[in-house]
């Protein structure tokens, strides 16, 4: 896999608003039109709209669009935006009365990360829209990222800041998978050899681990009485590889592993961890492309949450 960032297939686009001042945004995804959409919804506490029509069991079989949103419920408001927006540009869900855009969407929790009474909403879903372009998409405090931060088990004072991340890579067979990330977990993030990334920091800067603090502590800690818990982590997969909505679900499922690859806790109570795939390479359901669409799926799901953190503080 490349060290350099590759675009994700051809025909996806992505846009952001963003609120630098309020710590909100929001993030669309406009896939080539029949894409084929799968979901995969793991954390305790989520925030969606429009996931259960792309599940496996349903009758449609693709996605206008995906919006990841800050803003919490509030947030999801955002996606009239959208579908007003692929309304006037022809996209949509063919039916009798004409086209029906589908948008699923999810949110993050930063109503406390600035102003929490400026949230994305139809508007700014739109000008997510008007701002898409194909090519490698831009990271860091961003779009859904804005307020987005890592590590907050025992309270945002003691988190890292995060936002977008990114990754993609080529299957053998040629086609391209690519990951783009809201990091905003409650866990902390680890590289892939283990070592901190994310990680809170207590008293006089002290770094500690998460897991080992909450596995050894007698009960909540006290900021959990004062301050919200909510956290989640969204991706959306891109890939030009052959998957029709069963098949996606599978692979949105099998990626949802690279969330715990780098995230330590990982979809707990307080988080709405979700992963999207869309798929424009036409209709199949078969095992190979899944599973290899999936491994290197679950790979870069790791690699763009990592990237959703060093895109914002990067190494030394």
């Amino acid at each position: 896999m490349s060290t350099e960032p590759i675009p994700p297939p051809e025909g996806f686009s992505i846009g952001h608003w963003t609120d630098s001042v309020a710590e909100t945004g929001c993030t669309v995804i406009l896939p080539p039109p029949g894409t084929a959409c799968g979901v995969d919804v793991r954390g305790g506490g989520p925030g969606s709209r429009e996931t259960e029509v792309i599940g496996p069991l349903t009758n449609a079989q693709e996605a206008t669009a995906v919006l990841l949103t800050g803003g919490s419920a509030f947030g999801l408001a955002a996606a009239d935006g959208v579908v007003r927006w692929c309304e006037e540009h022809g996209r949509g869900y063919e039916t009798p009365g004409g086209r029906v855009p589908l948008v699923p969407a999810a949110v993050i929790y930063d109503l406390i990360a600035g102003d929490g009474s400026v949230r994305p909403g139809p508007e700014q879903g739109y000008a997510a829209c008007e701002a898409a372009t194909e090519g490698v998409p831009e990271r860091g405090p961003l779009g859904a990222g804005t307020g987005a931060a890592a590590a907050k088990a025992f309270g945002r004072e003691h988190a890292t800041r995060a936002g977008i991340g990114y990754a993609a890579g080529c299957l053998g067979s040629g086609e391209t998978v690519a990951a783009i990330a809201v990091v905003n977990p409650t866990g902390d993030i680890f590289e892939e050899d283990g070592t901190p990334l994310a990680v809170p920091r207590v008293g006089d800067g002290e770094v500690t681990r998460s897991r080992d603090l909450i596995a050894g502590a007698l009960g909540p800690p006290e900021w959990t009485a004062r301050e919200p818990r909510e956290s989640t982590t969204l991706v959306c997969l891109m890939t030009d590889a052959a998957l029709d909505k069963v098949a996606a679900n599978r692979v949105a499922r099998m990626a949802s592993a690279g969330i715990a690859r780098a995230v330590d806790p990982v979809y707990t109570p307080f988080d709405g961890d979700i992963v999207f795939c869309l798929a424009s390479g036409g209709r199949a359901n078969e095992s190979w492309p899944v599973m290899a669409t999936g491994t290197l799926a679950a790979t870069l799901t790791a690699t763009a949450v990592r990237d959703g953190v060093r895109s914002v503080s990067p190494p030394a």
